[in-house]
């Protein structure tokens, strides 16, 4: 288990990068297309432009802030320590699936299984914390007896 562990923390960062990455990159194509528009004789044409840019500029980088956020929670994690109770970097298999408690993508596919991978803020990684194989949480009408943490 801990070589599907340590593909699936593989995984979250390198979504997280590729997000970084990303918002870097509109962030640059933005402000150097803001800056690349000349003023014509229709004045206000140009300044909306640029109030536009501004505002698409500042979105991308709320979101990237967001996704450095996501880069450190993941660096936080702990990749050699395992625990019989449920904590961030378990890998939880339940009946209904397979949880990994790092940050939320959701449902992903790896090596032809499914996998959830969700944050221990999210709803029902929230009711994963600290429980243990042989526990229950109920989530959406559903109950998840937990098979086994590792």
């Amino acid at each position: 288990m801990k070589s599907l562990k340590s593909s699936l923390y593989a995984y979250c960062i390198g979504y997280a990068t590729d997000r970084i990455n990303r918002l870097k990159a509109e962030i640059k194509k933005t402000q150097s297309s803001a800056n690349e528009e000349t003023k014509s004789t229709a004045g206000d044409k140009y300044e909306t432009s640029r109030a536009m840019a501004q505002l698409e500029i500042e979105k991308n980088t709320k979101q990237l802030a967001e996704a450095e956020k996501l880069q450190a929670t993941l660096q936080a994690i702990p990749q050699d320590r395992i625990s019989e109770s449920v904590i961030s970097g378990s890998l939880v298999q339940t009946n209904k699936g397979i949880f990994y408690i790092a940050i939320s993508i959701g449902q992903v596919e790896i090596g032809k299984q499914q996998y959830f991978i969700i944050g221990q803020d999210s709803p029902i990684g929230k009711l994963f914390m600290g429980k243990k194989a042989g526990d229950a949480v109920s989530w959406n009408n559903n109950t998840y007896n937990i098979q086994k943490v590792d």
